[in-house]
Formats: structure tokens, sequence, C-alpha cells
């Protein structure tokens, strides 16, 4: 089943729920994709990468959010931007552990032979190509940066 039909479906139970959280998330998902597949040149459907990195930067732009509102002292603005962060990543592929992804940073330095900092270019290309949409990139980029240094 596509994304847009998995969204429909899930946002007709959330409707029917009265769940106005995961309603609004669907909505921002929806709303996205349209925008996406509206683009000049975009077909019909959307590559499935495009959808995972949409919905990627949907996550992120709550979780930021969320953060800035922490910070702020505003809990109360915060909870509902992490709620509808965890509604939108059910639709995300499994994620990656630590541990999974340093062993896969791990096999890409000793395919590279990257050696210290100068390198961090070449592993970090190649661990966000390898793990698009498995990972986030600011979890392959600590983890990069612990291991080349």
């Amino acid at each position: 089943m596509s994304l847009q039909s998995n969204i429909m479906t899930e946002m007709k139970a959330a409707m029917k729920a009265k769940d106005q959280v995961a309603l609004e998330a669907l909505r921002a998902i929806k709303s996205a994709l349209l925008l996406a597949k509206t683009e000049a040149g975009a077909g019909d459907e959307l590559p499935e990468e495009e959808e995972i990195k949409l919905l990627q930067k949907l996550v992120k732009q709550r979780k930021d959010s969320a953060t800035i509102y922490t910070e702020q002292g505003r809990g109360d603005l915060a909870a509902p931007e992490l709620a509808q962060a965890a509604v939108i990543e059910k639709f995300l592929p499994e994620q990656l552990s630590v541990d999974e992804i340093a062993k896969i940073v791990d096999d890409i330095i000793a395919k590279t032979g990257a050696e210290g900092m100068k390198d961090m270019g070449k592993v970090m290309g190649m661990a966000s190509k390898e793990m698009a949409g498995k990972a986030d990139g600011k979890a392959i980029s600590t983890i990069v940066k612990q291991k080349l240094a």
C-alpha cells in the first residue's frame, strides 16, 4: 500500500477516535506529499526515497520546535510537537540502533582506509547513502566524529 493511502486510512481512524494530535500530524504529511507532487517535474507517485526524506524532514522540524519550546520553558507547546513527531515516525522504516550505526561506520572506515578528521566527508557521504532513512544524520555524524578522532 502506498504512503498516501496509508495516510488516508490513518486519518479516517484518527477522525473517528477524535485524536487531534495524530490528525494534525497526518494532515501535515498529506500536505507535504501533495506539495512535493505538484513541484515541477514530479510525477504522479513519489519515489520511496523522496517520501522517506520528506517524513524525516517533518520529524526533524517537530523535534527542533520541541527543543526550542523546552529551552524557553514552554513544555505545554513542546509536548504536542513531540507527539506529532511520534505519529510521523510510524511511517518511517525501522531505525538503526547506535551499535548498528557504529558497526556500519566501522565497516565504511575499513573500506575507505579513512584516517582522521580529514576523511570525515568521504565517510559521511558513504554512511549517509548506506543508512538513508534508517538513521538520523546527526547520530551518524556524532559516531563518525568519535571513530575518526
